[in-house]
């Protein structure tokens, strides 16, 4: 049997939750003979991989000693996304009046409902993530801690389970910095704050990246007095420039304090609450709060794996060391998703694993780099991104072109009023080649997919404008940032060609 597993607040949902990514009462089976496929970690990357293998006819072991569904499913992307859109109706009802519509004063959040709803929605998809439907799918399902005891085996729950190829998929966790005073005095990660029930008044998010800036203005929405401690000059400082200073004018229009450059000293009791000491340019500061927020990026789940007696190479910061075709130092064993990637995304690690079946099992030559890649950070607007981004280019000494189409001139942005953000296009210059494209607007993650397509297929800036849109769509602004390319291919000398044309065949 497994241990118990337990999930805060003790309610129905959780409960529910729990019922299916980690049973109470699961029995491991007993393994016979070897497995094809041994995955360590059932997150995202683990399970694409075992359904995936399974489908194909690999005899396939998955373990897992936590929560079946990894960090998406639990503490990610599903509830932070279904706290995001609570966040996001809120801010609707609030801002109405400029759409003609009247709220009665006093209108509010109700936080112990929003959080309800978060853990309802999360048990409801955990049935796509269960144990039950893994085993269904013809995968052993083993529950317990999994540790390697040689190049070609794998113990868990006192059985050992030997392979011909297996996968390292155990993922990443919030990253602590060393700040005294934190963690004698508690804190919240994307790990725990699912877990509250009772809306913080005032709360401090150490971390300006995509995290801490989703979460920050969620809970600013629901009503927090949200304050964002960041250490770099800038939110969001590994996106274009533009786009997040978008979303960072939007955080201070909404109420959020934020503060850049930050040195954080130390943190202490303060009667009911806790005190950031923190420094910024020039000033020293002491922030009261109810509860602090740790957004500081991801570390690599390598400990207890016995990585050293499976002569698989690691490092404690980066992760399990991997080639391009995700394999490790050990030929028999590979790696996908957070425990190796810089690329910490849901779709990362699932792409990941189809490379990893292909190349594990059928002799494939995949190679990681080969993808095109998109992410978005869901605020509001959201930045989506694909490609490289003009710093890249000139880090490579490539000559580009930029075309932007701001929302402002866009139709339908115009009507759900929604005019602040843009499209931005790169292409090689001299060229209709797309190198990359960043997009601010509220719904940014769904646009960035069409411009994925066309770098994927090849597809250069004449072929997205030749694409028909349906009129009005905000999507728009895609064709239309093309159509700047084509205007620019209007020279002078074009032009008169074309006037002589014209007039020859009147």
């Amino acid at each position: 049997m497994p241990s118990p597993v337990r999930v805060d607040p003790d309610d129905p949902f959780n409960r529910e939750l729990v019922g299916q990514v980690h049973p109470p009462e699961w029995r491991n089976p007993v393994p016979k003979g070897r497995y094809h496929l041994v995955i360590l970690g059932a997150g995202t990357a683990g399970l694409v991989t075992a359904a995936g293998a399974a489908a194909l006819g690999a005899k396939v072991a998955l373990i897992e000693k936590d929560l079946l569904g990894g960090d998406c499913l639990n503490v990610g992307c599903v509830p932070s996304k279904t706290l995001i859109r609570s966040g996001r109706a809120a801010m609707e009802v609030l801002s109405a009046a400029k759409f003609g519509i009247r709220v009665p004063a006093g209108a509010a959040a109700d936080f112990p409902a929003v959080m309800e709803r978060v853990r309802r929605l999360r048990a409801r998809l955990g049935a796509h993530d269960s144990a039950e439907r893994f085993r269904g799918l013809g995968v052993d399902v083993y529950l317990g801690e999994g540790s390697f005891t040689g190049p070609d085996a794998v113990e868990v729950a006192g059985q050992t389970l030997r392979f011909k190829r297996a996968v390292i998929a155990t993922g990443a966790r919030a990253a602590v910095p060393p700040i005294p005073g934190l963690a004698e005095n508690g804190f919240l990660t994307n790990e725990t704050v699912f877990t509250l029930t009772t809306l913080p008044r005032r709360l401090a998010v150490i971390g300006g990246g995509p995290l801490g800036c989703e979460l920050a203005q969620a809970f600013c929405r629901l009503g927090s007095q949200v304050t964002v401690l960041h250490a770099g000059p800038h939110l969001l400082e590994r996106e274009d420039e533009d786009a997040a200073e978008i979303v960072q004018r939007a955080f201070l229009r909404e109420g959020i304090r934020l503060f850049c450059n930050v040195n954080i000293g130390r943190v202490e009791k303060d009667g009911d609450g806790r005190a950031v000491h923190f420094r910024s340019p020039g000033q020293e500061h002491k922030l009261v709060v109810d509860e602090i927020l740790v957004g500081a990026g991801r570390t690599p789940n390598v400990d207890r794996l016995g990585l050293q007696r499976s002569g698989v190479q690691y490092d404690s910061l980066r992760g399990v060391k991997v080639d391009d075709r995700l394999r490790t130092s050990n030929p028999r064993i590979f790696a996908a998703g957070d425990v190796c990637s810089v690329w910490k995304f849901t779709h990362a690690a699932d792409a990941a694993a189809r490379i990893v079946i292909q190349n594990a099992l059928f002799l494939g030559r995949k190679r990681f780099s080969a993808l095109t890649l998109p992410w978005c950070t869901y605020t509001d607007p959201e930045i989506a991104h694909v490609g490289w981004y003009a710093r890249d280019a000139a880090a490579r000494g490539l000559a580009v072109q930029t075309y932007v189409r701001e929302l402002e001139k866009v139709d339908r942005a115009v009507a759900d009023g929604q005019e602040e953000g843009f499209v931005k296009i790169l292409v090689k210059k001299g060229t209709d080649r797309i190198l990359g494209a960043t997009i601010v607007a509220s719904h940014a993650g769904d646009l960035i997919s069409e411009i994925s397509v066309a770098m994927g297929a090849g597809m250069g800036l004449k072929g997205l404008f030749s694409v028909v849109h349906p009129y009005p769509t905000q999507a728009e602004a895609l064709p239309q940032a093309a159509g700047a390319y084509l205007r620019s291919r209007l020279t002078r000398g074009v032009k008169a060609l074309l006037a002589a044309w014209l007039a020859w065949t009147r």
